[in-house]
């Protein structure tokens, strides 16, 4: 069996898809698994490091919503369909499974020509481009959010990273705080705009910073590698501040931490909600709105706080992020509703799919 990934460009697609590909390879070693992807994108360091094939074919860029320049993509696309049709050829694809991005659609119009199964994996609330093209050939759809309106969507989660999806936050948390430096007892605040820091965020907490640690608040702060890291003076018998560049084990993090401060990509709203970890969601003010519909059912089911990057203040976190971790019964509450929304096992529910959309194909 040969499974050919389509999600290149951003970790948002790349880590759903190797997380797929790890669980495909623990129910068999002996599966074959190509990962599309572009010279552009993470996927040239990610999957190689994973120990996956990457195959690469022309980069494509979508409109990210209909415009004039869409009847241009037919014409721009031919050479890599083509391209990723000799991939999908030359490793006897049994399957392709997208997660969307420039490097999906290729994948599924190459797959659709040559009669090859699709399965269609949508990461955020709002579908992209490429997967409501992708989904109209597809049998096979799954998604991240119950709320999806994709025809004919399972929902089932965002495959996540093992250590994300097996971590037990309690076990971990001596580790982890020991790892950072941080105080055992003391209630936690971790916040982080992603792999690149977001400014804003960055901003609000070094203003608020000494008024948390007066009320008994420590922080670990992820600011991104290339923002500056602020001046600290911890004071003897203060709890800490910890910022940091950037965290390459985040599951350790989430064991540090009791809340976060932090966007509202889809895979952090899904490994947070998965590991338990109530948050304060700060959606991303660009884009088509995505990031506020990803974390509305989770903050809908008690799992976390919502607020405007606008409306994010110094102000606002001492208003709202500090009575939850100074009251422990609320904290456990969120905790518990947000694992409760969350799922851990969406990976190997997708590789069921991966499994059904091959038997569906060889039956006919």
């Amino acid at each position: 069996m040969h499974v050919v990934l389509a999600g290149g460009g951003t970790a948002g697609h790349i880590e759903p898809a190797l997380a797929l590909a790890d669980a495909l390879r623990r129910q068999d070693p002996t599966v074959g698994i190509t990962a599309l992807g572009t010279e552009r994108g993470l996927e040239t360091r990610l999957v190689p490091e994973r120990g996956y094939e990457l195959g690469l074919i022309p980069a494509v860029p979508l409109p990210r919503k209909p415009t004039p320049e869409l009847i241009t993509v037919p014409g721009r696309l031919r050479g890599t369909i083509k391209a990723a049709e000799q991939i999908l050829e030359r490793t006897k694809a049994d399957c392709v499974v997208g997660f969307g991005g420039y490097v999906a659609l290729p994948g599924y119009l190459a797959a659709k020509r040559l009669g090859v199964p699709i399965i269609v994996h949508e990461a955020n609330a709002r579908p992209g481009l490429a997967n409501k093209i992708g989904s109209r050939y597809a049998k096979f759809v799954a998604v991240s959010t119950p709320d999806s309106k994709l025809r004919g969507a399972r929902y089932v989660g965002i495959p996540l990273r093992r250590t994300i999806a097996t971590l037990d936050r309690a076990a971990v948390r001596p580790e982890a705080r020991a790892a950072f430096g941080l105080d055992q007892n003391l209630p936690t605040l971790l916040v982080s705009g992603g792999s690149q820091g977001a400014r804003r965020l960055n901003e609000v907490v070094q203003a608020v910073a000494p008024f948390l640690q007066r009320a008994g608040i420590q922080i670990l702060h992820a600011v991104g590698p290339k923002n500056e890291l602020p001046r600290v003076d911890n004071m003897p018998g203060m709890p800490p501040y910890v910022p940091v560049p950037y965290v390459d084990r985040m599951d350790l993090a989430y064991a540090a931490a009791d809340m976060m401060l932090c966007r509202a990509g889809a895979m952090t709203v899904a490994e947070l909600s998965a590991v338990g970890l109530p948050a304060a969601y700060v959606p991303l003010p660009i884009g088509n709105g995505e990031q506020r519909l990803n974390a509305q059912p989770l903050v809908k089911a008690g799992g976390g706080l919502l607020v405007d990057d606008a409306e994010l203040t110094p102000e606002w976190v001492q208003a709202n992020v500090l009575p939850v971790l100074g009251d422990p019964h609320r904290l456990y509450d969120m905790s518990r509703r947000a694992a409760e929304f969350g799922r851990r096992d969406a990976d190997e529910l997708l590789v069921g799919m991966v499994y059904e959309a091959i038997a569906a194909r060889r039956q006919m």
